[in-house]
């Protein structure tokens, strides 16, 4: 193998980088390199035609945009999901793709973390109270006509124990929450685990980290909130489509569960009229899919891009999904 690549190209530089990351590692195994902070689908295949190397979060390489880069010897995937490249079209043209993996896992634990303790806290909506008179207007000292709970003792039920959700029990069992961890739905309970329809039962917080898979998507529908505690939080910081959303909105709506923090929605960016975004769904706080964007986690996923295109330069690709 050579010692650089000549040409590398970034397909979706903003989903990574802000102008605020290193990118000196990227730079020093390839000769040149072309930047682009958002690419259309349709400049797709002209802008990767000589590329060495392309670099792509969400944009989607396809077989037609793959068969027309001639030059192309490497995907480096800026996440861990696959599915926006036609794996089967890369290794018929001898392309390798590659993937970074547990680059956010701090990030994600402490927005999961974060999202239950303003559940609990209700402290985004003590904020809007204030800003709109509340407290200037009472008639006593504090605020307090909201509950708040408090996180101890609570059990903290995890559906996806892998490294994110492991990073995030751990965040729990500090704070003094007991952890349980959810077997897969239908599946004899291996030791230190519980029956999925026993966690959904006891968790007074559930957080979800599992991946969307057809035995995954919609998991979390109508008959599984109302198997909930009428007190239990929703957190999923993993994919939306693991949610059953109208369902979801129904239950808030009708008080089935105590709140919901969603950070992933089934389509992103979300249609307008996409039924979570309502206004009248109380207890709920949707963020936009930034769990895992703190600077130290988008300058380690930029600096493992930088170790695969080297691995792959020496001969060793990493983390190889093709």
């Amino acid at each position: 193998m050579a010692d650089v690549l000549q040409k590398g190209v970034f397909l979706d530089l903003e989903t990574v980088d802000n102008g605020d990351l290193d990118r000196g590692r990227l730079s020093s195994g390839v000769a040149e390199w072309d930047w682009h902070e958002f690419s259309e689908p349709q400049q797709i295949a002209g802008r990767i035609r000589t590329a060495d190397v392309v670099i792509s979060n969400k944009c989607v390489l396809d077989r037609a945009a793959l068969e027309s880069a001639g030059n192309l010897k490497l995907i480096a995937l800026a996440a861990t999901g696959t599915n926006n490249v036609d794996l089967e079209a890369a290794s018929e043209l001898g392309i390798t793709v590659c993937n970074i993996r547990d680059y956010a896992s701090n990030s994600v634990a402490q927005h999961a973390i974060t999202l239950m303790l303003n559940l609990l806290t209700a402290q985004p909506w003590y904020w809007q109270s204030v800003r709109h008179g509340a407290w200037s207007n009472a008639r006593q000292f504090c605020l307090n006509d909201r509950p708040i709970r408090e996180f101890r003792g609570l059990n903290f039920g995890v559906i996806g124990y892998g490294v994110l959700g492991r990073a995030t029990a751990k965040l729990a069992e500090a704070m003094g929450m007991k952890v349980l961890i959810a077997e897969h739905k239908g599946r004899a309970v291996r030791a230190g685990r519980v029956s999925f329809d026993e966690l959904i039962q006891k968790t007074d917080v559930l957080s979800i980290h599992c991946p969307l898979t057809q035995e995954t998507r919609g998991l979390i529908d109508r008959e599984v909130m109302h198997s909930m505690q009428p007190s239990a939080l929703l957190i999923n910081t993993a994919r939306g489509g693991i949610i059953n959303e109208e369902h979801l909105a129904e239950a808030l709506r009708e008080g089935v569960i105590g709140g919901a923090g969603v950070d992933t929605l089934s389509a992103e960016p979300p249609p307008p009229d996409h039924p979570l975004l309502a206004p009248d769904i109380p207890n709920l706080i949707v963020t936009p899919h930034n769990a895992w964007a703190s600077r130290t986690a988008r300058q380690a996923a930029v600096d493992q891009l930088a170790k695969l295109i080297r691995a792959f330069i020496a001969g060793e690709p990493l983390h190889q999904v093709n």
